[in-house]
This record gives C-alpha cells, structure tokens and sequence, in this order.
C-alpha cells in the first residue's frame, strides 16, 4: 500500500490584485481576473499534503468558447513543469510552500481572447487522475508585449489609448473646429461582458460560434466584427443610424454623452438596436469597445470628408442659377466632417511597413465583402495609394481625396463646370493630443501637402488602379488634365462680419477683387450676384433655401469693394437642422460676358457656452462640490431644458435633472454635491439640451485622490 495519501486540491487563490496590477486591468475591478495574453499570471494552489513534484503529476486545460478543441485553438492542455518553453500555453515557474503550490499560467501572444475556465486534473505516476475547476477567467489582447500584433512600444500612448476612459470628438467646420466631450467609460461595471456579447451576436458567431471563437485570436478578424457590429444594417448591431430630423422614437444622437448608456441599453435589451446614432457616436462606442478589448484605438475627424460610393475619386454637386444647392438622388456626399476609428496593429497580411495605425470605421456607408463594415486600412496604405491592400483602402483613400466637381444645373443636366476643387476634401483630419486636450492635426499622415508633386503623383497612381478595375470611371482622368476654367475677371469670399450665434441676425462680408490680369481691360465690370442660404444636413445634403438675396454691383480696375449681407434671425427661426448647419453659395455673373463665378461658405451656428466649477479637491468617496453655471446668450427663450452629467469614476451612470425655460439673456446655476468613485484623472461631460439646441455641452478634468488610509 501506498504510505503517501493521493493529492488532493482544497483551494484556489487566483490573486486577482496582483494579477490585476500586472495585467493593467485593475480599473475593470477586482471581482473575477481579467489578464491579458502573452503574459503569464499567478495561482496558488492549497493542497491536503505538500506536492511532490517527481510523483505528482498536473495537466491544466484551459478552454473558451462552445465546443472548444485543440485543433480551433480554443482548448489548451498543458502540463506543469518548471520552465516555459516558447509562444504556447504553459504552467511553469512554480513553487512549494508546505502544502500550497504557486505556479505561473502563459498564454500565448495569439492566444484567442475571451472568458476562460482553467481546471487541473492531478494523477499520481501513472495511476487515474482527477480534474478541480480552477476557475474562470477572460482574457485580452495585450498592447505591452513585444509579441502581440498590437504591441504599442509606449507607456505614454498606452496610457492615452488604452487606459483612459474619456476623449473627445471633433466637430464643426475646417475653420472652425469645436471639441466635444466624450465618456468611453470601457471600465465600467459591466461594459467587458457587453464588449464579448457583441462579438457572440455577430453574424459569424450566429453562423458558426465554434470556427467564430476560434479567429478572435486575430486582431484584424476582431477589429472587422466589431466595426460590422456598431451599426445595425445587418444584424443586431449596437446603434441605428439616422441622418434624418425625426428622432422622436429615440435619442438624438447630439444628446448621447458617453459609450456606456449606450452598450447598457443595447444588452439589457437583448441586442436591440439603440436610437440613434450618427458617425460620432458609432466611432466613440467603437473606440470604447476597442479599447476594453485591449486594442489601442483613437477617435479621429476627417473635415469635408468623401463619400464616393462609385470610387471615381470625383464628387460632382449641382446648383441652379439661382445659387442654390439641388439635393441629388446620387450616393456620393460630402460630409461637413466625418469620424472614424484608428486601431494599431501589425498587419501581417499586408506587405512589410504598413502596420501601425489602421482605419476602422462603423458608420454603415456602404458593404464590405457583404457587410456594413470598413477597414481596417492601413494609414500609410492610404498616404502612398496602395489602393489595392486590404481592407477597403481604395474607399478610405477617397475620403480624404476626392476632387469636387461643382456643376451649373439647368434644363434637365448638367451645363458647365462652376469650380473643380483638388483641395477641398480631406482637410484638418484631427485627434485628440495624447496627454492633453489639445487637438492634434494627423493629416499629413493621410496625405502628402495639397498640390505638391507628392499628392498629384499618388492621387494619379491611385486613380490609375481603380480605373483598371472600374470602367465606369474614366472620366476620371480627363478632368485630371482639362482647362477647366477660363481666367476670373474678379476674385468673390465670402466671411462671417461677426460670431454667428443662434437666434440672432447673422452678417456676412462678401469681397470682391479686381483681377489685376490686363487682358480683361480697364472698363467698370458689372456683375450680377445671386445668393441663397441653405440648412445642411450633416451628410452634407441640402434643404430648402430660406433665404435669397441678388444684388447687383460695379468692380472698377485695380480695385475691390465689400457687400453686407444680412440674414435675418426670422428667416432661418425653426429652418434649420439640429446641428444648425448653413451654407450660403453666391453665384455671380459677369454682365459683359456670362461667366459665372462661384462663392461659398459653411458656418455653424454657436450655442452658449456653459462652465463648471469645483470647489475643493477631489477625493474617492467624499463630497465634491460643483457648480454648473449657463447663460442664455441668445434672444429667445430655450424651452425644455435637461441636464445631463456622466463622468466614469466621478459618477455612477448618468445624473438627470429638468431644468424648465431658461429666458433670454438669464443665468443658471446648480450646485451639485458629487461622490467620487476611482482615484486618478477623470472628466467630468455636462450636457444641456432643450427643444431649440439639442448640444451645449461642457467638461472639467478632475484628479480625485485615494481615500486616506484607515
């Protein structure tokens, strides 16, 4: 008879704060482990009597996913051992202590990500064993080793991209850019498990959940499903897009402050889709969803963005003689600005030297290999007009450079060209600063300068691939080489003369410049200016003009003049989209000869401006006092207003209050006591809408401080 009792397993200790603190993922709290792979983590292992290595024998398995084998890569068996030998599942490095054993679980740097169990079966020299459960845990993609595909070599920008739970979007105009608050909130209760429900309701996983399972070792595999996956065009995807005005049967996507509200709704609805969302807040629930999974991703705004559905790299827009902009049953836009993802990997389906950050965007503008999903294309792909490289390159390349054609539209088609822009889309592509709330511009990532020999060479290289592929775009490169347009007799711009604030009477400058060119003589020239002002959806279709205006005007040589322009609060009160979006074109026409010249100019409309204060310092779990102050600016009363406060680690879900009318030219404040939740930088995002303007939106960053020790 044996003398030696057979081993047998009493407890386990998973170590979830040390492992945390190892695996960055201590903000996801401290109630399962969570670790991410290619890295190893500790267990400890109680016992009924000490183990004896030489005749005790552990086999570990760890699975996920349903029907998990080895062949899929979603079952690992793996024996303990003392050291760990390569990239493969291992259980090494251990150590005795009396009847407890500590031993160190790797994952692979490919390992598939996703909930785990872990059991051990223990046998005794070559007698049967017996398995425990050891546990559960899930596992992440890991940006800090060197072996994973999406390996950022920097705590800096892991920090930002990784680790921080708040952002910002911008929007608004090239010219005038605004930065909009925005709660990613990836560490929230809850939000991990949601990130993996997602990627189970996809229609991958409905197909084939085992072969599903078994690719979300790939990072671009991952990154495509969740980018199909934001939008709701095929599946139950997380928002329903609208671009309309009608968001009665939901939420506006201007009033939306953060992720979190969002992927709760979503879940506890059993994967109904959530109203509404537009490009924005698709990018910024991605972002949150990336950045829970382990991938460093950013939110990034493309101004005058693309969208050139028939890949011809033309947009062609039409006007009337009346200066205004006809709406067109054509899918090619230009959106005021559009917001997409960046993710960072390596791409190792790709050539060498083009990882590093890739575009991934959820807003469903058209399919991808059958799906509403884009990217991920890799940036660099794009600045060189690698066109052909997956995935979905040639659409993202044409985003930010597309030439737009401008049309005179008359008797039924299309009369002559009014102007031919090789640099108006693709500008003042932005993030935001790591570190720093600051607006960073990247788009010299995207492109080389405008009109350099660089950015002609490869905009023609890319022209060039798609036209081989495309046949119906060969008009392509005959406006690349056509004259156009015949030399200006006048120069026309137009500028706001003062800030253009909603609810006041709006004036703009028009200027006008003799052309010094001698060949147009020296006689007075007349023109005839017509103007129209137009509210824009955000996709950049136009409604109904609410204003004309034509005046008529004589350009003496050598010299210029300047026209005021009024346009009234009463003509646009109740006219204009959500985002409060005009355009007013002027098309001039020069008396002596009939040329047309063309004049535009995009401006948003801008709501008060709130602040908020705080009155100490902030610390976890004590009272901070704030106060909230708004002042109605403008000249009419705002009706409805709610307030919204979000903030992960400041506040728990969201804090709501109606707030009533807010008259003209009145000051509120509130004051609010505040209980923080997690030490460490925070923002906190207060959002104000009401019936007239859906987005006055304010932030304050706030370091709260641990609790004192007791």
């Amino acid at each position: 008879m044996d003398p030696v009792a057979a081993l047998e397993l009493r407890s386990v200790e998973l170590q979830i704060p040390r492992n945390s603190k190892d695996h960055h993922t201590q903000e996801m709290g401290l109630s399962r482990l969570v670790v991410r792979r290619g890295q190893k983590f500790a267990l400890t292992l109680s016992f009924n009597r000490p183990f004896q290595p030489q005749n005790d024998h552990l086999t570990f398995v760890a699975e996920t996913g349903p029907e998990p084998t080895e062949l899929l890569r979603t079952r690992a068996t793996f024996l303990l051992s003392q050291t760990r030998h390569g990239n493969v599942w291992s259980a090494s490095d251990f150590t005795i202590n009396s009847n407890s054993l500590q031993v160190s679980i790797f994952s692979p740097a490919n390992a598939v990500i996703g909930h785990y169990t872990l059991k051990t079966e223990i046998s005794r020299d070559q007698g049967p064993g017996v398995t425990y459960p050891l546990g559960n845990f899930i596992l992440l993609f890991n940006p800090w080793t060197k072996e994973d595909d999406v390996y950022l070599p920097s705590e800096v920008l892991l920090q930002e991209y990784i680790m921080s739970d708040y952002g910002f979007v911008y929007k608004g105009q090239e010219n005038s850019i605004t930065s909009r608050p925005w709660n990613y909130g990836q560490f929230e209760e809850g939000i991990t498990d949601i990130c993996f429900e997602i990627l189970d309701k996809s229609l991958y996983s409905l197909k084939n959940p085992p072969r599903d399972h078994s690719q979300r070792g790939d990072v671009v595999y991952v990154c495509r499903v969740v980018s199909a996956m934001i939008n709701s065009n095929d599946d139950s995807g997380v928002l329903q897009g609208n671009w309309g005005e009608d968001y009665s049967q939901g939420t506006s996507p201007l009033e939306w402050n953060g992720s979190v509200a969002i992927l709760r709704q979503w879940s506890a609805r059993g994967g109904q889709p959530v109203k509404y969302g537009q490009c924005w807040v698709f990018a910024s629930v991605m972002c949150t969803v990336m950045r829970c999974l382990g991938v460093p991703t950013r939110v990034v705004s493309n101004f005058h963005s693309a969208h050139n559905a028939d890949q011809n790299l033309t947009i062609d827009i039409y006007y009337n003689r009346a200066a205004e902009m006809l709406p067109t049953q054509k899918p090619d836009k230009i959106w005021n600005f559009h917001v997409w993802n960046e993710c960072w990997m390596i791409r190792k389906d790709l050539p060498p030297g083009y990882g590093g950050w890739q575009v991934l965007d959820p807003t469903p503008q058209q399919t991808s290999n059958g799906l509403f999903c884009c990217g991920p294309a890799s940036v660099k792909a794009i600045k060189e007009g690698e066109v052909h490289l997956a995935y979905d390159t040639s659409f993202v390349f044409a985003e930010v450079n597309a030439d737009e054609v401008i049309w005179l539209f008359e008797g039924g088609q299309a009369q002559e060209i009014l102007a031919h822009n090789t640099s108006y889309i693709g500008k003042a592509i932005s993030t935001k600063m790591v570190g720093s709330d600051a607006r960073l511009d990247i788009t010299s990532s995207y492109k080389y300068p405008e009109g350099s020999s660089e950015e002609r060479s490869v905009f023609i290289k890319a022209s060039r691939k798609l036209l081989e592929s495309r046949r119906n775009s060969s008009s392509l490169l005959d406006l690349l080489g056509s004259e156009a347009f015949k030399d200006k007799p006048v120069q026309l711009k137009l500028h706001l003369a003062r800030a253009p604030l909603w609810g006041q009477d709006l004036l703009l400058m028009l200027h006008v410049q003799r052309a010094p060119n001698r060949a147009h003589g020296r006689d007075p020239i007349g023109l005839i200016v017509r103007f129209s002002a137009q509210p824009l959806l955000h996709g950049g279709s136009p409604w109904k003009p609410f204003w004309n205006y034509v005046v008529r005007l004589n350009v003496d040589f050598e010299k210029g003049l300047q026209q005021l322009l009024l346009l009234p609060y009463s003509n646009y009160k109740n006219k204009l989209t959500d985002e409060k979006l005009i355009r007013v074109s002027g098309i001039a026409e020069v008396e002596e000869t009939g040329q047309l010249i063309l004049v535009l100019k995009d401006f948003t409309l801008e709501p008060p401006h709130l602040s908020i204060e705080v009155f100490e310092r902030a610390e976890v779990g004590k009272a901070l006092n704030i106060q909230i102050t708004l002042t109605n600016t403008l000249m009419v009363p705002l009706n409805n207003c709610t307030m919204v406060l979000e903030g992960s680690g400041i506040i728990n879900g969201q804090i709501t209050r109606d707030l009533g009318t807010l008259m003209a030219g009145q000051t509120i404040q509130i004051q609010m006591s505040l209980y923080p939740i997690k030490a460490g930088p925070h923002q906190l995002q207060v959002l104000i809408s009401s019936t007239e303007v859906k987005e006055i939106k304010g932030y304050k960053d706030i370091v709260i401080a641990a609790a004192p020790a007791c």
